[in-house]
């Protein structure tokens, strides 16, 4: 999946833009996620789907795995926030905030669904999807050189433009590695009981370390045979063209959100 991020990212149909504008673009949209409520969230969410699955041309399987992977864990949270939990002597406390009379005792403890946690996970729901859309956006239509490069052109600092191409590359690098000593190991039954797939994972994490650091200094003496002078120079050769018609439709949009956000306040 790794590879395909990085690959979808330099042959989608939406290339050919200036990474400003697609840039600029997610991060309004981002930016208006954060502040507007639960419809203008998920407009959001519906809309990008229709520039990454349409527009780009990112196949609809692969973008909906990859938005399954955030929601996993969103959903994997939710009973930390729609279930409560007090004394029996305290109930009355809290009556008002059982939802529907849904509750349990447990020796002196009362576990209940919360009112303020349904409220709350309703709110987090549609705020994650729209954010993650906004992020894979990027992800899938700009390749991350690019986007360093933008981030030099306004003035990030070199040092932390860098840092973040290495940490890309290495996670990268981590995930390849990882796979491949899993397929390894897999193949080998390495995890057919409990036990012993414990002991096969152990040996992976200490390999995959190994194997990290053994990476680390190979690109640390690649550099340094290629005349390194601590500052990472990427050649941009693709010749970007700015569509009329993205650009009118990105704008006409963020404004019809916009008065959405104003009229469905939050």
């Amino acid at each position: 999946m790794n590879h395909q991020i990085d690959s979808l990212a330099y042959t989608n149909r939406l290339r050919g833009l200036p990474p400003t504008h697609k840039l600029s673009f997610a991060i309004a949209l981002l930016i208006l996620s954060l502040v507007s409520g639960a419809v203008v969230q998920l407009s959001i969410a519906l809309w990008l789907t229709v520039w990454i699955v349409i527009y780009a041309r990112i196949p609809a399987k692969f973008y909906l795995r990859l938005l399954s992977l955030p929601l996993m864990f969103l959903l994997t949270s939710l009973p930390a926030f729609v279930m409560g939990g007090i004394q029996l002597n305290q109930i009355q406390a809290i009556q008002a905030d059982i939802w529907q009379g849904w509750g349990i005792s447990i020796g002196k403890f009362y576990l209940y669904v919360s009112r303020t946690g349904l409220y709350q996970a309703s709110l987090l729901f549609p705020r994650t999807l729209a954010s993650t859309s906004c992020m894979y956006f990027i992800l899938l239509t700009v390749p991350f050189t690019e986007t360093l490069q933008v981030l030099r052109q306004r003035g990030c600092p070199v040092l932390i433009a860098e840092l973040l191409l290495l940490m890309y590359r290495f996670i990268f690098s981590l995930l390849a590695i990882a796979d491949e000593l899993w397929i390894a190991q897999n193949s080998r039954c390495g995890y057919r009981t409990w036990k012993l797939g414990m002991h096969s994972l152990s040996i992976l994490i200490g390999q995959l370390l190994q194997r990290t650091l053994e990476n680390y200094r190979q690109v640390s003496l690649s550099l340094v045979s290629r005349g390194f002078n601590g500052e990472l120079r990427v050649w941009h050769s693709h010749p970007y063209k700015p569509s009329r018609r993205y650009t009118f439709e990105a704008l006409f949009g963020c404004t019809v959100l916009t008065l959405l956000s104003a009229l469905f306040k939050p």
